[in-house]
């Protein structure tokens, strides 16, 4: 029974650790490298058409899921 109990939180703690970020060789302060996507408005969007300005790309995964 004990070890049940001690196998549970073990478990718990190894979830509740924090997540790596992910491995990338940009530091902070680095140029991002180009890319282009699609917007939600169905235009392509393409970095290198904004360098010099603020670019803020936002990315929710779930937004449009029934979940």
């Amino acid at each position: 029974m004990r070890s049940g109990i001690l196998t549970a939180i073990l478990a718990a703690l190894a979830l509740a650790q924090p997540a790596a970020p992910p491995k990338t060789h940009l530091k902070p302060g680095d140029e991002a490298p180009d890319f282009r996507l699609r917007t939600t408005a169905g235009q392509e969007f393409h970095l290198a058409a904004h360098r010099g300005k603020t670019v803020v790309v936002a990315f929710f995964p779930a937004a449009f899921t029934g979940g």
